[in-house]
């Protein structure tokens, strides 16, 4: 009813013109009649299924089907125009070949003035190669989302917004360590090391992080990541390209690997600092020996002089206890160089030494120790404290000294207190690094004489020498530093260590 009344509106345009353009068009176009026999077709129809028109006319559309479509497709497709409404949808048709493609179809009635279904008009177009596209970026997507899924390190792609885009079960993984979006932590510790814009336009990997958590140690990831371009696919963007940038990031949690790496270091240091204190120990013996040989080598070279003296004086013949005299002296002095020539040299160049690190690593390696003793440590490290210029080897056998020594005070003092406080701080000019222990403490008459060779509180039996705190004293000189007993600690003992800034 309201075709006429169109074409009255156009009396213009003659019926050839909609002739010529169902006839021309490149969409194939059928006409039937209400049992659905072929009335009409153009020769695109004939393009799509094989079927020329003259082999169709009168023939059923369903000449055209194949078996694979399901029933219900078509008895939905019968309800929607037996209720005189347009049905749109997909079958499987088979050509006159017997090859087999995915039809779009668009069916209207056709309903004359009296509102009868006269007539079907079907539109008809191969839509194969656009279903085969779709099931294969389907399929690809498919695909890469399981492989994504199967990796074990986190993967996320993100807009520049820092929107979630994409993520894989790896990352979900993370929510419950590092938040509701792990990837806003982690791009806020890339952004300190990268800055703001994480290395853009070149990608990056192997960028380490650290992200502190509430409930854990503190985690370690390694990062990387590749920045990705993507044609906006709007109808605005056609004509004018605009593109799109994502970063896909992916993230390795590395926390065992870094504990690992961290245990392998501190063993290396644990042993180096045994050697070094091997070491040590054969130096301070071999001073020892040499110190207290320098005396009575002294007393025969004195002996020796006033013996000369004497016979000039005297003016008489040569004593033959003179010869025997100067023989030990010679002797004594080729055995005292023999030692001498035997302490092992501390041949180690200066460095830049971040206390603070250092410290904390010997704390680490004393562990053991003083959880068997009870011991609680308070460790107090200055913020930012600056490096200081020294032998990073003769400083760390200089703290595990002092800190050994504050152990084995409160191990001997058997007070229920048990506390060792460990703290730096900068001065305009120097560090200082302060040990204090809640043992028996260092009486006043003693607080110099504890820096002299030799000196020991402690008994033979125990085999201290007495050169600990001396050899600590020629470190810190060595450094320009300065060591001393807290004389207004009161209780237990406090050890100041002030070095000058590098």
């Amino acid at each position: 009813m309201d075709a006429p009344n169109r074409l009255q509106e156009v009396p213009d345009l003659p019926l050839e013109a909609f002739r010529l353009a169902v006839e021309q068009a490149a969409l194939a176009i059928s006409i039937t009649d209400t049992e659905a026999r072929i009335l009409y077709a153009n020769p695109a129809f004939e393009r799509v299924t094989g079927y020329s028109a003259g082999e169709v006319l009168g023939h059923k559309e369903s000449i055209l089907s194949y078996k694979v479509t399901p029933a219900i497709v078509y008895e939905t497709m019968w309800a929607q125009l037996l209720r005189q409404r347009t049905w749109n949808g997909l079958l499987v048709n088979r050509r006159k070949d017997g090859s087999r493609y995915l039809a779009e179809l668009t069916i209207t009635p056709v309903v004359n003035a009296d509102g009868v279904t006269t007539h079907y008009l079907g539109l008809h177009r191969d839509v194969t190669d656009m279903h085969r596209l779709e099931r294969q970026v389907q399929n690809q997507k498919a695909l890469i989302e399981s492989v994504v899924d199967a990796v074990e390190a986190a993967i996320v792609l993100l807009d520049e917004q820092d929107k979630v885009v994409l993520d894989n079960q790896g990352y979900k993984k993370l929510i419950g360590e590092l938040g509701p979006e792990p990837a806003h932590p982690l791009l806020a510790a890339l952004r300190e090391r990268l800055g703001p814009g994480l290395g853009r336009p070149r990608d990056f990997s192997q960028i380490e992080v650290q992200i502190e958590t509430a409930r854990r140690e503190p985690r370690w990831f390694s990062c990387a990541g590749a920045w990705i371009e993507e044609q906006d696919a709007s109808a605005d963007a056609f004509y004018e390209a605009r593109r799109r940038r994502y970063l896909l990031l992916t993230v390795q949690d590395i926390t065992s690997f870094k504990a690992q790496q961290e245990a392998i270091r501190l063993n290396g240091l644990r042993a180096l600092l045994a050697e070094q204190e091997r070491i040590q120990s054969l130096r301070e013996a071999l001073s020892g020996a040499v110190y207290q040989l320098q005396g009575p080598i002294n007393r025969l070279a004195a002996a020796v002089r006033m013996l000369e003296r004497r016979q000039e004086r005297d003016s008489c013949r040569t004593d033959p206890l003179m010869a025997n005299l100067e023989e030990a002296l010679r002797s004594g002095n080729q055995a005292l160089q023999t030692l001498q020539d035997c302490i092992p040299e501390a041949d180690e160049g200066v460095q830049s030494v971040d206390l603070n690190e250092l410290l904390q690593d010997l704390l680490h390696i004393a562990t053991p120790d003083l959880l068997s003793e009870g011991i609680v440590v308070e460790w107090q490290p200055a913020p930012g404290l600056p490096a200081i210029a020294g032998r990073r080897q003769q400083l760390s056998n200089l703290f595990k000294q002092l800190l050994d020594n504050a152990v084995e005070a409160i191990h001997e003092s058997r007070r229920p207190r048990r506390e060792l406080k460990v703290a730096t701080h900068a001065h305009p000019d120097r560090v200082e690094v302060i040990i204090e222990d809640s043992g028996p403490g260092i009486p006043e008459e003693w607080r110099f004489k504890v820096f002299e060779p030799f000196f020991t509180t402690k008994g033979a039996e125990d085999r201290h020498i007495g050169m600990g705190l001396t050899v600590a004293q020629e470190v810190v000189a060595g450094h320009g530093g300065l060591i001393e007993i807290d004389p207004s600690c009161g209780e237990g003992c406090r050890v100041r260590v002030q070095l000058p800034r590098g």
